[in-house]
Parts: structure tokens; sequence; C-alpha cells
């Protein structure tokens, strides 16, 4: 009988594996690392991810919003090593289980995660210190204001350092150890020393590509629009990131102020005491009626609703604020004067 349970058991086992490959997500795929990761290998791979897909930075956006809680379910389960080794043996649903028979497994909310990873005072940011990071690179890129009235993209020229194989060998991944020596019976002595591995030697070489950066409608001067992990690179380590602060380029019409859009308009001393029918373009060519059958002063200011800068990941604008200026005439005759004091007196 010991036979057919033995094939019975290793049925089971065949097929809850089966169960876990076919259903679900693979929590080391959303992690992007290998089944045999490290400890430390998951914690940088959460640490890029959640960074990059965290709600914060990217407002609005569901599917980044439905990304990070992925991450943060994966990661729950693989940093720790109860959950981890049910896992990868019954998948999924062999956690559901495990919680429901009391074990530990109530789960953590993702922000409660990322929080505690990211400086929740547990410890863990200073082991998140001890990986080295390349140089942040911060370029200044002036945008039109039709592209920020509308959105766009802008192709940079982009030169980087790029780590390439070198010849030889060099020491690697250095770090402190600690052991104890017996010095006396009942007496030890706490040794510390340096650890290294021996890694292929590395060069510096200078790359160039383009850089496509999205400019999303409403962004505002000093915003980012940043790429993960591709400023400067760092040996045994992980590279910076590269961030395009957002400036507003000057415009020839329009002048922004926030949310809001300023202009100048002209008219003539006629216009300004009978009225006047009038329209400018706005930046994406829609036309403006900024008319009056009234008398408008000169320094006169009218404000038009809805008719600013889009507010950034929203449906909401800002307002157009329109300044006259009155063009006198250079001069007059004494009969054009003598009408003036009539029609006026």
């Amino acid at each position: 009988m010991a036979r057919p349970r033995s094939s019975l058991l290793l049925f089971v086992f065949v097929l809850s594996h089966a169960l876990f490959v076919i259903g679900g997500k693979n929590y080391y795929d959303v992690l992007q690392v290998p089944k045999g990761a490290s400890d430390e290998q998951i914690k940088r791979a959460y640490r890029k991810l959640a960074l990059k897909y965290h709600p914060d930075k990217n407002q609005g956006n569901e599917e980044a919003n439905k990304k990070f809680a992925e991450i943060s379910n994966a990661y729950e389960v693989l940093s720790d090593r109860e959950k981890r080794n049910i896992y990868d043996r019954y998948g999924e649903e062999g956690l559901k289980q495990h919680a429901g028979a009391g074990g530990r497994g109530g789960g953590m909310n993702m922000q409660d995660i990322f929080s505690t990873f990211f400086g929740g005072g547990t410890g863990t940011e200073e082991e998140e210190e001890k990986i080295p990071k390349g140089d942040d690179v911060i370029v200044d890129l002036h945008a039109t204001l039709e592209d920020l009235y509308m959105g766009g993209t802008l192709k940079v020229w982009r030169e980087k350092n790029v780590i390439k194989p070198a010849p030889g060998k060099r020491r690697c991944n250095c770090r402190n150890e600690v052991y104890h020596r017996q010095i006396a019976p009942g007496m030890f002595q706490q040794m510390t020393e340096q650890v290294c591995e021996e890694c292929q030697n590395v060069k510096f070489v200078r790359e160039g590509d383009f850089v496509t950066v999205d400019i999303e409608k409403g962004m505002k001067d000093g915003q980012e629009v940043v790429f993960y992990e591709d400023g400067e690179p760092k040996v045994d380590g992980e590279p910076g990131d590269l961030k395009f602060r957002i400036h507003t380029a000057p415009h020839d019409l329009f002048r922004r102020e926030g949310n809001d859009l300023h202009t100048t308009v002209t008219i003539s001393l006629v216009q300004a005491l009978v009225g006047f029918e009038k329209t400018i373009e706005h930046l994406d060519e829609h036309p403006v009626e900024i008319g009056t059958k009234g008398v408008t002063k000169p320094k006169e200011v009218r404000k038009y609703k809805g008719e600013g800068m889009p507010l950034h990941l929203s449906n909401k604008k800002g307002d157009l604020y329109v300044t006259f200026e009155v063009q006198f005439p250079k001069s007059l005759t004494e009969d054009q004067k003598k009408k003036i004091k009539q029609i006026l007196s």
C-alpha cells in the first residue's frame, strides 16, 4: 500500500504545482527576478518598481495603480520566508489555505509596505542606503506653450556613460562580515573582516541616443519627467535617474502665470469709444471672441473664464486675461478737434 500512497502524493504535488503555474500571476515575474533570487535581489527589484509605479507619481493612471498593488503584494509574499516557501510549493491557493488556517498572512496594506520599506523606522531604510547609486542627471527642458496647452513630445539628444566589460578582473561586492574568535576559555573576541568577490573588470564608454520626452497638458514650471535608472551608472550599484525639468518657453502672444494666460490687445481710439468686434486665435487655433459694444478704458483688463491653461491631470482650465491698449492718434486737425468737442461736450 505504500507505493500507491506515494504515487498519490506525487500526483497531488504535481497537480498543485501545475495549478500554481497556470493560475494567477507569477510573483517572481511581477518583480522581474528569477525564482532563486536572493533576499537582496528581491528588495532591490521592489525598490525600483515601487518607486516607478507609486500612485503619487502616476496620479490618475489606473494601470500604474494596479501595477503598484501587484508589486506590493508580490513583495509581501516573497520577502517573508515562510510565505515564500508555501508559495513556491503550492502557489497562491496554498497561501490562502495557510492564512485561513490561522497562519501568518493577514496581509499588509500596500502603502504600509511602501512606507515601511522606504523609511518606516524598521531599519530597512538603513539597509537600502548601503546600495550605492549613481548621480541623478537633471536637464532643464523648455517646452512651448502650445505643447503645454495641448500636450506633445520632444526628442532630446542625450549622451551618457555606459558600463562595458574590460580586460582583467577586479574586487567587487565588498562587504564587512563579523565573526568571533576564541582568545581564552570562555572569552571571545568579535572581529570584522572585509570580504570581496572577483568580478569582470569594467570601463565607461560614452554613448548617445535620442530620448522621447512626453509633455503632458497643464504641466507647470519645475515639474519633472523622470526616466528611472537612466542617469549616471554606478559600478556595483544602481544607476541614478534622468530627470527633465520642465520650463515654459517665451511666447509671442501669451504669457503664462500658473494656470492663467495673459495677453495684450491694441485697439483704436474709435474702437475704445464705440465698441468693436474682434477675435484672437488661441494656442490650439480656436477663436476667442473679445469684442464689446461698450466703452473700453486704456489698460482695462477683462477676464475670459475657462480660456486659460488646462490643469494638469484635470478637465478644468484656468482663465484668460486680456489687457487692452488704446492707440491714440498722433495729431488732430483743428476741424477734428472742433467736431470732437461738439460730440463730447
